[in-house]
Formats: C-alpha cells, sequence, structure tokens
C-alpha cells in the first residue's frame, strides 16, 4: 500500500498527479476519470476555449468561460475527488486564468513554463493550493525566496519535472540530449533537501511530487526512495479512452518509434519534445507565418515567431496531424495501444 497524496488540506488516494497537457488534451474528460480513480486529475487551461463560436474573436473571454465549464463537468465526474489546473506562467493575462480558476472553486493550481512568481500574490486569501514547477535546484531556490521574501509563504506542493518529461521542458536543448538520470537523481535530492529546510520554517509540509518519463511501479518506487511523495504522469494518459483529445492524435503515439520523438524550438522560447511529422520538417526549414494572432503566450512576437504555437497545438486536439506540433514524452513510443485510466494506472498500483 502506498501513503495517499497530502496537500495541506487535500488528500488524494493515489500518489499520483496527472499532468496537464494543453491545448485540449487534458480537459474535464480526462482531468475526471483520473480524479474519480483516486489520483489527482489537472486540467490544461491553456486556449481552453478553442472549441468555443467565439473564440477566434475574443480567445481570453472564451478561454475564461470555459475553465469555469470544464470544472464544473470534471466535478460531476469525481464529486469527491481533488482536481487542478495547469497554468503556464508565459499565458497573456495569467492573472485572469488564475482568478477564474479560484472563483470556480479549483482544489490546486499548477504553474510551470516559467516560474510563478507572482502567483502568491494573486491567489492570496484564497483556499486553492498553488504548486510550481520547477526542473533545477536553481529555479526552486529562487521560487522559495521570493516566495518566503516578498510574500511570507511557501508552495503547497512543488513538482520537480524532468529530462524524459514532454511538451516545454526547463533545460537547455543540449541538456536534454546528454544529461544522465543518475545525475539528475542528485538534482531531485538537493532540491528535497532545500524544501525541507522551507517545512522547518513555516511548520508545514511540502510534498516532492517527481515527473518526467516515469514508466511503471519500479520507477515510482525509486523517486519515492529518494523522499519524493508522489509522481506526475502525463504521457501514458494520452492513449486513453477518457483523454480529450482527438483519436488521431493517440495514433500517432501508438505508431511512433523512438527514433521518431526529437526536441523542437518552441515560440514559449523553451525547447519542448514532439513527434516528427511534416510540420515539424516545415518548421524546420524555415519560419511558418502567422496568420492570425490569439494572443496566448507573452514572449511571442507574431512578427517574428517560427510558427503559431496556437494553430499547431489546436490542429494537434483536432486530429489534424499534418499541421500539428505532437507534444509527448520520451517514452511516447512505448505506448502500442489504447487504454482506459484505470488500467494506467494499475501500471503503478496494480
Amino acid at each position: 500500500m502506498y501513503k495517499p497524496l497530502k496537500i495541506g488540506n487535500l488528500i488524494a488516494k493515489l500518489p499520483v498527479i496527472q499532468g496537464g497537457m494543453g491545448v485540449g488534451i487534458s480537459l474535464s474528460s480526462l482531468a475526471g476519470a483520473v480524479s474519480a480513480q483516486g489520483g489527482i486529475g489537472v486540467i490544461s487551461t491553456a486556449q481552453i476555449g478553442f472549441t468555443e463560436p467565439d473564440f477566434d474573436v475574443n480567445p481570453l473571454k472564451a478561454n475564461l468561460r470555459m475553465i469555469g465549464e470544464h470544472i464544473k463537468m470534471a466535478r460531476k465526474l469525481a464529486p469527491k475527488g481533488v482536481l487542478g489546473v495547469n497554468i503556464m506562467v508565459a499565458t497573456q493575462n495569467y492573472a485572469s486564468y488564475v482568478k477564474e480558476a479560484i472563483k470556480s472553486g479549483i482544489d490546486l493550481i499548477i504553474s510551470g513554463a516559467g516560474l510563478p512568481m507572482e502567483l502568491p500574490s494573486i491567489a492570496k486569501e484564497s483556499q486553492t493550493k498553488l504548486v510550481p514547477i520547477v526542473s533545477s535546484l536553481k529555479a526552486a531556490n529562487v521560487i522559495f525566496k521570493m516566495w518566503d521574501k516578498k510574500d511570507n509563504t511557501v508552495p503547497d506542493a512543488i513538482i520537480i519535472e524532468g529530462p524524459k518529461a514532454g511538451g516545454h521542458l526547463g533545460f537547455k536543448p543540449e541538456e536534454l540530449e546528454d544529461i544522465s538520470l543518475p545525475d539528475y537523481d542528485k538534482e531531485i535530492e538537493k532540491i528535497i533537501e532545500l524544501t525541507k529546510g522551507y517545512e522547518a520554517k513555516y511548520e508545514k509540509e511540502i510534498p516532492v511530487i517527481i515527473a518526467g518519463g516515469i514508466e511503471n511501479k519500479a520507477d515510482m518506487e525509486h523517486y519515492l526512495s529518494l523522499g519524493a511523495e508522489g509522481i506526475q504522469v502525463a504521457t501514458k494518459f494520452v492513449t486513453t479512452k477518457e483523454c480529450d483529445a482527438d483519436i488521431k492524435y493517440k495514433e500517432a503515439y501508438i505508431n511512433c518509434k523512438e527514433e521518431d520523438i526529437i526536441i523542437v524550438k518552441s515560440p514559449v522560447g523553451m525547447p519542448g519534445r514532439a513527434i516528427r511529422n511534416k510540420f515539424m520538417e516545415r518548421a524546420a526549414l524555415g519560419r511558418i507565418p502567422v496568420r492570425k494572432c490569439h494572443n496566448c503566450i507573452i514572449p511571442c512576437n507574431p512578427a517574428t515567431t517560427p510558427y503559431c504555437i496556437t494553430d499547431a497545438l489546436t490542429n494537434a486536439a483536432k486530429g489534424n496531424l499534418d499541421e500539428a506540433l505532437l507534444f509527448c514524452g520520451a517514452n511516447a513510443y512505448k505506448e502500442t495501444r489504447i487504454r482506459t485510466v484505470k488500467e494506467v494506472l494499475a501500471d503503478y498500483f496494480g
């Protein structure tokens, strides 16, 4: 038996968080299913309103509306479960997304793709738990120091996202090619040690959750033995019946080979891991002009961006694979069939 994952007064029966995947990959169906099984289900807010009729006219309005709708739908699937949202720091109008999620009664906010320095001040006086994502001791140190100094608080939990994770990664491209996992274990242990110091100062438990390429029970037990309280899993949930993505997106994972998984340049300004396809081959040859700006991320300049990340990711969610950015984790090629969320969780807890 494994200890439940406790984040403040939130208790998840299983010590697993389902990673947030946007655009449109982890919405209410997947998050609700994971939560109903005893894990923590996570809705990605990245362009969450992309299917709404007013999205092209007013993406912010459509997105904020659908944050509430998806939280409501996930709650119906898991009325007693724990639910979170993933909000990228790089999101335009970041504070509006945080406030909308809190207003809609979300249990916790997970935030990466940048350091969420303003998150405590935006979320102050709410009961929502705040969980930053880091990939290095340096990043963890900055967050702890700044939250402590500026807001007299610390995270409710922290997620360490390793080099095998999918989506946007907190590493330099060359690190993703060269980094060895035993060396990264040392980084994890240093972050856990740092966290313990702040636990003592605030007399508060701050669970550390590990993410990135955690394939099975043995992998999970390895990280728990280092001092982690839980794991975050994303890629393995893509090929589930409950995942919100189009079946063609799921089949891209099932059909890909290890050599098809590459490191790509993202308009967010961070490297990412994705499946090689016609779109990525075109992007490698030169800039793909933006037809319409959706005001999604702060670092993006429509005149110079290598491609529109909103269009690329919404195409992925809709199954238009030749025009899509297919984000994935390093082990996506290991997923060979469509399963249920319950079956995926059995890889760890069966």
